[in-house]
């Protein structure tokens, strides 16, 4: 399974962020241990780049953690065509349209995210962590 996984998570799993971090964990747990195949857009990285040197306030550090969070996620491109399908798709929040354009792109079977309100419209099926956790699991048991 190719599984996007959205920004807050990655954040909740490297910040420890209550009552969220014990899911995001066991998420990276999952992709070390390739129960899934994990992917974080390019525009996450930046993002988890930026929100992390917040916390450590060093560089070298900074990038550190990045490094070790492409070994565990690959990140994906974004490309100007996803942009521009996003301007014009159902998804009201621009930055999700743009990660659902390029989920579809990319062959991605699903986004894990806490936010899917905003991605109602999806055509790839989004998962809470819980839920995708719950998934993983029944797949090992088949």
């Amino acid at each position: 399974m190719r599984a996007l996984i959205d920004t807050c998570i990655i954040i909740d799993a490297l910040q420890s962020r209550a009552p969220f971090k014990d899911s995001a964990e066991a998420i990276f747990l999952h992709a070390a241990n390739r129960n899934f195949d994990g992917f974080i857009t390019a525009k996450s990285s930046t993002d988890i780049y930026y929100l992390t040197h917040r916390i450590t306030h060093n560089d070298a550090d900074t990038r550190k953690i990045l490094s070790n969070l492409f070994l565990l996620f690959i990140p994906l491109d974004t490309l100007g065509l996803d942009c521009r399908k996003a301007l014009s798709s159902d998804i009201s929040d621009y930055e999700d349209g743009v990660m659902i354009e390029t989920a579809l792109r990319s062959g991605i079977d699903c986004i894990v995210t806490r936010n899917t309100k905003d991605y109602a419209k999806s055509p790839v099926t989004v998962y809470q962590p819980e839920d995708f956790l719950l998934l993983l699991k029944s797949n090992s048991e088949d």
